[in-house]
């Protein structure tokens, strides 16, 4: 049985100042090619937490409005509930 396997890269290219470039040279045993694909990989990771984060508020705002919506608004405080639970763990 054989097992074809096909890796696909895509080639992008990086514009750097002069100086910078020239700064590069002087460390060629860096690898820079990776230093910048861990860098995006890096930022995707943060854009997607961010994106999760915000599916996350935007779930909460909708629970709480179909709660308002149903039961209307109430003078409910989450804190006093809270203080009541920890002082009965004491």
């Amino acid at each position: 049985m054989y097992v074809w396997r096909i890796y696909m890269s895509d080639m992008i290219s990086v514009r750097v100042p002069k100086e910078l470039r020239e700064k590069m040279k002087k460390f060629s045993h860096i690898n820079w090619s990776e230093v910048i694909r861990e860098a995006i990989r890096t930022r995707i990771e943060v854009e997607e937490r961010k994106q999760r984060k915000m599916r996350a508020a935007r779930g909460m705002d909708r629970i709480r409005n179909r709660i308002l919506q149903l039961y209307g608004t109430t003078d409910y405080d989450s804190s006093e509930v809270i203080r009541y639970w920890r002082e009965l763990r004491k």
